[in-house]
């Protein structure tokens, strides 16, 4: 893995274009599977997860190209013939485990291992596994997950916990199923309705995305498909933190901002202004951030848990108290040591879910050690407002979400190199 090297201090200020959104994009990729014909994906971002993704479509027998100038992705799945997942790509990311519902629905059988990705709590698959039970599979664990269904069928499923991958797997399963399938406490993220509509453009009968209820209709065939990416407004809510731990301020185009509305309303309470339109967003911050005296973490459209290490550097630099509260991940706290030995002041619950911060005057430069992909790039942002210099080791799990988010942050006026 290689590392970053940050020479602290300067403020990020410029436009930039938010790329595709990677919790977007796997689901979709893992989704060209089920029409056994050509899909066309723009806007798909150079990510490690991507490519990863994108070897497991070859994996089973898909002819797959990826066009980095135009970030477009073109999946020849006709030819797929294999329903094993090697473990080798499985243990790589979360998201493989999407690939459960997609080759069991074109296939009615797949093999596949326990899912890799960042190590942030349990992340159990039991909802994954009893929906596809449901729908008539049975599933057997002898190293791997071996999962079979003469026919799936379609069902009424309740969730206990809205889960993101366990929503996607079930409206993969279900969209070749025979019948009707009714997904209650669903999942309501934005990336839920991306895949809802890149489904539907290729001829399944998908809605309700967005509420806490989806109804799939099984349909007997698929055709080609076209489609485009929306925007990662996890990324979006990094770029804005990056400006205002550093007192700056920054344009973004090519985002969406009702998908990041829980977000933005938390940089008004620190004291930034924000100004967006359409498709752009605008920060400005103040030189010193105020705290948030309780910001907890919840499913969409509550704030995301994938911006709580990037707020929990913000706070690490206000001017006063901040208790943050992570209801998703009980171990999502790692980067908070890293920060700690960057001189923050926070203490951590017994139970590891509460974090408690005290603003420092200024964070100071450290070698620190990403654990994971979103407590990185906080560290990231801790190292540029830093004084002195700051290097972050493990770049690989940065890796999995950002595009080259040095020379992002170095085009924006961050001093940040990188070697791998």
């Amino acid at each position: 893995m290689g590392e970053y090297y940050i020479n602290g201090g300067g403020k990020i200020k410029g436009e930039v274009r938010v790329h595709g959104g990677k919790n977007a994009v796997l689901p979709i990729l893992a989704a060209t599977i089920l029409n056994a014909g050509i899909s066309i994906i723009h806007d798909c971002p150079e990510i490690s997860d991507t490519y990863y993704t994108m070897d497991i479509l070859r994996s089973v027998g898909c002819s797959v190209n990826y066009d980095d100038k135009s970030k477009t992705v073109t999946v020849d799945s006709r030819n797929a013939d294999s329903f094993d997942i090697p473990e080798k790509l499985a243990i790589e990311m979360r998201s493989s485990v999407i690939f459960m519902g997609g080759v069991l629905g074109r296939f009615k059988q797949v093999n596949i291992s326990h899912p890799g990705g960042c190590v942030i709590g349990k992340r159990s698959i039991g909802f994954h596994l009893d929906a596809l039970k449901k729908m008539g599979a049975t599933i057997e664990i002898d190293g791997c997950y071996k999962c079979k269904a003469e026919k799936l069928h379609g069902a009424r499923i309740n969730l206990n916990l809205p889960s993101v991958g366990a929503t996607e797997n079930i409206m993969l399963a279900a969209v070749l199923a025979e019948g009707e399938t009714i997904i209650t406490n669903a999942a309501r993220e934005p990336e839920i309705c991306d895949l809802q509509n890149f489904l539907n453009a290729m001829g399944a009968c998908v809605f309700g995305a967005g509420s806490d209820i989806i109804i799939i209709k099984g349909v007997k065939k698929l055709h080609d498909v076209e489609h485009r990416i929306i925007p990662d407004r996890i990324v979006a809510g990094t770029l804005l933190a990056a400006a205002a731990i550093t007192g700056g301020e920054i344009a973004l185009n090519n985002v969406t901002p009702k998908h990041i509305s829980a977000v933005t309303s938390k940089f008004v309470d620190i004291g930034c202004q924000i100004i967006e339109g359409s498709d752009f967003l605008c920060l400005k911050a103040p030189e010193r951030l105020m705290p948030i005296e309780n910001l907890m973490t919840c499913p969409y459209p509550g704030f995301p848990t994938d911006l709580q290490p990037q707020f929990s550097a913000l706070m690490a630099c206000a001017s006063g108290s901040t208790t943050i509260h992570e209801t998703i991940f009980e171990s999502r706290n790692t980067h908070l040591h890293e920060l700690n030995r960057m001189g923050a002041n926070i203490s951590i619950s017994q139970d590891g879910r509460s974090f408690f911060i005290k603003g420092v005057e200024k964070l100071k430069g450290a070698t620190v050690e990403a654990n994971d992909l979103r407590g990185g790039v906080a560290l990231i942002l801790a190292g540029i407002a830093a004084e002195g210099k700051t290097t972050v080791l493990n770049s690989g799990f940065i890796e999995r979400g950002y595009e080259k988010i040095y020379k992002t942050l170095k085009e924006l006026g961050a001093d940040i190199t990188f070697r791998d």
